[in-house]
C-alpha cells in the first residue's frame, strides 16, 4: 500500500481556492509506477535509479491525464517528471504531434528534447525542438516528416501551427515549463494564441519552482480540476549550496573582486549573472582584456553562435560563462558549481533560479553575491524571503568549491 500524504499549501495563498481534500499517493520507485518496458529501461539507462520527491508524487496523476500544477525546488528533477509522464501515455504507431512542451528558453527547450531523447531512447521516438533563431525550411521539413513530441518556444511554435505545418489534432497534452514565466506579461498572449489550436479536452501540465499567487489564479482559466503538487517556500530553500555575499563599496569595485576571484571560479566551471545584456559584454571585453577566458551568452545573439557557447560550456572547454537570466531557468550543467551574481537580481524569484545553476540534484554548490551599499536591503529581502542565511564570504571559499 502506497503510503499518501497531504499536499502541502503555500502559506501566503489563503485567498486562492485550493481543494486540498485530494490526498497524493507517494509512489517510491520507477517500477511501482507501471510504466511501459521500453520506457523504463531509457529511465534506469539515463543514470535514475530512485524518482526525486516531485516524481514520486506527479508522474502518476500526469500519466492518468489530470491537469497537474507541479511546484518544486530547482534541480529537484521537474524535467525528467514531465518527460516520463509524456513518454507513458505516446502512442509511437501513430506519427503525429501528440504532446506540445513550451519553454521561455531556447536552451530550455533543447535540453527537454534532449532529456526525452534520451529517456525515450528505447522507443524510437521523435522529438522535435521548435524554435526561433533557427532556419525556417528545417523546422518544415522535421515537422512534415512527423513528430511524437515538439519542445519549443511560443513564438515559433504559433507560427509553425499558423502555416499548418505543426498540426494540432492528435495533440493530447501541453506542458507549460518555468510556468510562472510563461503566463508572465511577455508570452502569455502567445500562450493563448497557441492554446486556441488545441483540441477541447488537451490536458494541461504547469511545472514552476515558483508559482506566484497571481499566476495561480490565471490557471482556472484553462485547467480542469488540477492536481496541486505545491512545496512551501520555505522548503525552497536551496539545501547544499552555501550562500555568501561580498561587500562591494561601488560599481567600480566588482571587477577587482572578481578577477581575484577568477582562480577560485576555474576550479570547476562558473557562472557570472549580470542584469543587461550591455552589461554582460562590458564585463566580458573587461575580463578579456585583462586576459582572463570567459564566454558569454545572452538573448541578442544569433542562435548559432548562442549554441556554439552551450556546447563548449557543457564539454568543459570554457570554465567562466558571463551570462543574462537567458540562463537563469533550468538549464544544467553538471560542473556548475559556482554561481556568482555580479548584479543581484531584479526580483526574488529569479535568485534561487540563478542559484539553482550550481548544486543541482543534490551535489554541492557556492553561491557568491555582489553586494553595493544599496543592495544591501535586497539581500536581507532575500533571506527572509527563502529563510535563509547569507554570510560574508570567508577568505578560503576555494576549500567549499
Amino acid at each position: 500500500m502506497a503510503s499518501r500524504v497531504r499536499r502541502v499549501v503555500e502559506a501566503d495563498l489563503s485567498n486562492v481556492e485550493f481543494d486540498t481534500s485530494e490526498d497524493v499517493e507517494i509512489i517510491p520507485t520507477f517500477d511501482a509506477l507501471g510504466l511501459r518496458e521500453d520506457l523504463l529501461r531509457g529511465i534506469y539507462a539515463y543514470g535514475f535509479e530512485k524518482p526525486s520527491a516531485i516524481q514520486q508524487r506527479a508522474i502518476k496523476p500526469v500519466m492518468k491525464g489530470r491537469d497537474v500544477i507541479a511546484q518544486a525546488q530547482s534541480g529537484t528533477g521537474k524535467t525528467a517528471t514531465f518527460s516520463i509522464g509524456v513518454l507513458q501515455i505516446l502512442d509511437t504507431e501513430v506519427r503525429e504531434t501528440q504532446v506540445l512542451i513550451l519553454s521561455p528558453t531556447r536552451e530550455l527547450a533543447v535540453q527537454i528534447q534532449k532529456v526525452i531523447l534520451a529517456l525515450g531512447d528505447y522507443m524510437s521516438v521523435q522529438c522535435h525542438a521548435c524554435i526561433g533563431g533557427t532556419n525556417l525550411g528545417e523546422d518544415i521539413r522535421k515537422l512534415d516528416y512527423g513528430q511524437h513530441i515538439v519542445s519549443g518556444t511560443p513564438g515559433r511554435v504559433f507560427d509553425m501551427i499558423r502555416r499548418r505545418n505543426l498540426r494540432t489534432r492528435s495533440i493530447k497534452m501541453l506542458v507549460l515549463d518555468e510556468a510562472d514565466e510563461m503566463l508572465n506579461k511577455g508570452f502569455k498572449d502567445q500562450i493563448y494564441d497557441v492554446y486556441r489550436y488545441l483540441p477541447p479536452c488537451t490536458q494541461v501540465v504547469l511545472i514552476s519552482a515558483t508559482l506566484p499567487h497571481e499566476i495561480l489564479e490565471m490557471t482556472s482559466k484553462f485547467m480542469t480540476d488540477p492536481v496541486r503538487i505545491l512545496v512551501k517556500r520555505d522548503e525552497l530553500t536551496l539545501e547544499g549550496i552555501k550562500q555568501f555575499f561580498v561587500a562591494v563599496e561601488r560599481e567600480e569595485w566588482k571587477l577587482d573582486t572578481l578577477c581575484d576571484l577568477y582562480d577560485t571560479l576555474t576550479i570547476t566551471q562558473a557562472v557570472i549573472f549580470c542584469n543587461t545584456k550591455r552589461k554582460v559584454d562590458w564585463l566580458t571585453e573587461k575580463m578579456r582584456e585583462a586576459n582572463f577566458t570567459v564566454s558569454s551568452m545572452h538573448g541578442d545573439m544569433p542562435q548559432k553562435e548562442r549554441d556554439a557557447i552551450m556546447k563548449e560550456f557543457r564539454s568543459g572547454q570554457t570554465r567562466v560563462l558571463i551570462t543574462t537570466d537567458v540562463w537563469a531557468r533550468g538549464i544544467d550543467v553538471q560542473q556548475v558549481s559556482l554561481v556568482i551574481n555580479y548584479d543581484l537580481p531584479n526580483n526574488r524569484e529569479l535568485y534561487i533560479h540563478r542559484i539553482g545553476r550550481s548544486g543541482r540534484f543534490g551535489r554541492k554548490g557556492v553561491a557568491i553575491n555582489f553586494v553595493k551599499n544599496d543592495d544591501i536591503r535586497i539581500l536581507r529581502d532575500i533571506e527572509q524571503y527563502y529563510s535563509t542565511q547569507i554570510d560574508e564570504m570567508p577568505m578560503n571559499v576555494a576549500d567549499l568549491i
